[in-house]
């Protein structure tokens, strides 16, 4: 106990870099749990927390922070379970085809390419207030030519079918209903009608205001900068990525570019390390203005303006929110004379965004974030500290960029294999090539246009930007077509990033020789990962989808239909296939497939099922309508139509020592807030 004690009190100084991390435990605890709390429950953890906190003054200096530690996981399940309870709205429990009627707050572009259309103050046809959900996404098909061109604020019309957002494509996959919940979607859908324009924006509304600032100079920058360069200025200025093609994309994704699309860290702080670096050389400019004034503090309050400025422009999104605080951090350190970059400024921001946002910590661009910048700090501090220079000082600026480059990609490999399934082998050199450009021409340049802007000179600064976005996007597509430029994995069980994330977290902030003790959960997170076992089957949600692993990989049903389920299939396999390849390894003949001893059959339209009479012992049908009782014997065979994965989610089957174990979205996700399973009435019903 005296050793332990004295451990811990070597960790007094240090310790407010948990409070984040005590945060996400208990915001992850409430998101893994497969049933929602009753209030008894949640007056019951607050009562905890507070004992806990009146305890930790008895333990003293030594043990009174785990107690504290303890309070702050309680807390982080209230914080979640109040945000999820907050953003409470009606989602639609049946499919709707019919006028849609709305205003629009937002436009993007789906992963087809199809505009999409984010609407508020819903109205649907024979659909009670109560009823209609707060927000709904429409994407835009067909010929569109007659449509009016949406506007931020426009109050729009159109007929469309929706539907409730769809669950997790697999058991543990990513969930879209949890996400649509927190975004406040009620329903999603299409349309391939025309869309008319009921009434202008309103004026008044400071929100519109903003996003219809943003359209206007998102048009500004296509008049002068068309095509991919200029959707490219658009995605790091306005933060919408409508006006860049899907090959671009899919370029500086295979190059591990993409992060330069989104406004996030890397933007927030070049631009803000480029206004306070100008105004200082302004002010150094006066010496009798210098001398009288603290030049370094009003810099970093500029600064912090044009930062302020930049989040609005971008739309404020939660990555942007996530820059812009911890850029505010450090800038905000300087302002106090305290020390900008450290772990400290890390964990305030992460604190900050948790208690905004607790919802974020299970996204990827939260993980990868704080994860680059944790590395970077972390690991510059420690050369700081001990005076450790890199070659000789002419060449350090380049250097640096090599050593931060290498970090930050370390850092945030395994997040991005995990979530996208995917690994950039060539991102380093694409990202040499390219984060420098963006610093030394990209971001000048789009300040440089902002200043110029009011006497109407704005196309030099958006025309030398043009050059800088021009080199990135050619970088990118040269590196994408590099032979093996990315290769791709399986997606990783459900404990192996927060085991892998405690792990480095520990590596990263336990003071003194027992932090190497990190490295057994990081290389358990990874031996769990190399022998995950992906389902011998899987079947789709609606049924429209069947998958069965064979020694080819896994073979699809049907060559086209299902295109999103699909490709999340294969790319959760590892597998670099698209849908037609893997529909090539699908047992043709009657549609059916051998998985161990038993036997798959999809029935895919009226047809087929129409003409289905009955099944055999052994078999697995799976239709995507419903198939009535008096056609089959349904003691003979297991049927999953839609009634039935109505009531479980999507299906996976795993191979077992004792044979095949079932288990759905339901046996995985439980029955929550987001939940939308016939017997099951939440707040949003």
């Amino acid at each position: 106990m005296a050793r332990i004690r004295l451990q811990l009190l070597f960790q007094r100084g240090h310790l407010f870099e948990w409070v984040p991390i005590c945060l996400a435990c208990g915001i992850g605890a409430y998101f893994s749990l497969k049933f929602e709390p009753e209030l008894a429950v949640y007056l019951g953890l607050a009562s905890a927390a507070v004992a806990l906190l009146v305890v930790s003054r008895v333990l003293g200096d030594a043990f009174g922070p785990l107690a504290i530690g303890a309070a702050l996981v309680f807390g982080g399940t209230l914080l979640a379970a109040h945000r999820a309870h907050d953003v409470a709205g009606p989602v639609l429990g049946w499919r709707y085809y019919g006028p849609i009627e709305g205003r629009v707050v937002n436009l993007d572009r789906s992963a087809s390419d199809a505009l999409r259309i984010t609407l508020d103050a819903v109205v649907l046809e024979d659909t009670l207030p109560e009823r209609t959900p707060t927000r709904v996404r429409i994407s835009l098909h067909g010929d569109q030519s007659q449509s009016v061109t949406p506007e931020p604020g426009m109050r729009i019309m159109t007929t469309g079918h929706l539907s409730p957002p769809g669950g997790p494509v697999e058991p543990g996959g990513f969930d879209f209903q949890r996400h649509a919940w927190f975004a406040e979607l009620g329903a999603v859908g299409y349309s391939r009608v025309p869309v008319l324009a009921i009434a202008p924006a309103s004026d008044g509304d400071a929100g519109m205001a903003v996003f219809q600032l943003r359209m206007a100079a998102a048009d500004r920058v296509l008049d002068v900068l068309p095509g991919d360069t200029g959707g490219f200025a658009v995605a790091v200025t306005t933060g919408a990525r409508s006006a860049i093609s899907q090959q671009a994309l899919d370029d500086l994704r295979a190059s591990n570019l993409a992060h330069l699309l989104a406004i996030s860290g890397l933007h927030m702080g070049l631009l803000t390390g480029f206004v306070f670096g100008l105004l200082r050389a302004g002010f150094a400019l006066v010496p009798p203005l210098v001398l009288r004034i603290p030049a370094r503090k009003m810099a970093a309050g500029g600064a912090l303006i044009a930062a302020s400025g930049y989040l609005a422009l971008s739309g404020g999104n939660v990555a942007t929110e996530r820059a812009f605080i911890m850029v505010a951090v450090a800038l905000c350190a300087v302002m106090v004379n305290r020390r900008a970059i450290s772990l400290r400024a890390v964990a305030i921001a992460a604190t900050i965004v948790l208690l905004l946002r607790p919802e974020a910590l299970l996204g990827p661009g939260f993980q990868m974030s704080f994860a680059a910048t944790t590395a970077l700090v972390a690991v510059f501090g420690y050369m700081r500290d001990a005076r450790i220079t890199i070659g000789p000082k002419w060449l350090q600026p380049v250097l640096g960029v090599l050593l931060a480059s290498g970090i930050s990609g370390l850092a945030t490999a395994p997040i991005g294999a995990a979530h996208f399934n995917a690994i950039s082998h060539y991102g380093l050199l694409a990202n040499l090539l390219s984060v420098p450009v963006m610093g030394a021409v990209v971001v000048p340049a789009a300040v440089l246009a902002f200043c110029l802007l009011p006497v109407g000179l704005d196309w030099i600064g958006l025309w030398i930007m043009g050059i800088g976005l021009r080199w990135i996007l050619e970088v990118g597509a040269f590196v994408a077509g590099l032979d093996g430029a990315r290769s791709f994995v399986p997606g990783p069980g459900g404990v192996v990033l927060p085991t892998l994330a405690l792990g480095f977290l520990w590596i990263v902030l336990w003071q003194g020789r027992l932090r190497v003790l990190g490295a057994v959960p990081v290389l358990a997170a990874f031996a769990l990962w190399g022998v995950v076992q992906r389902p011998a089957a899987l079947i789709a949600e609606n049924g429209a989808l069947v998958g069965v692993m064979t020694q080819e990989g896994r073979a699809l049903s049907k060559p086209k239909g299902a295109g999103f389920i699909a490709k999340n299939w294969l790319e959760n396999d590892g597998d670099p296939s698209d849908q037609v390849q893997a529909a090539a390894r699908w047992h043709r003949g009657d549609r059916g497939a051998p998985l161990q001893n038993l036997y798959v059959r999809h029935l895919s339209g009226k047809r087929a099922i129409a003409s289905f009479e009955d099944c055999n012992e052994g078999q697995i049908i799976v239709a995507s309508a419903k198939i009535t009782a008096h056609r089959s014997n349904t003691h003979a065979c297991e049927i999953f139509d839609p009634p039935r994965l109505r009531e479980t989610g999507a299906v996976a089957f795993y191979s077992e020592p004792d044979g095949l174990k079932m288990r759905t979205v339901r046996d995985v996700t439980g029955t929550r807030l987001w939940s939308r399973w016939p017997d099951t009435k939440t707040a949003g019903q």
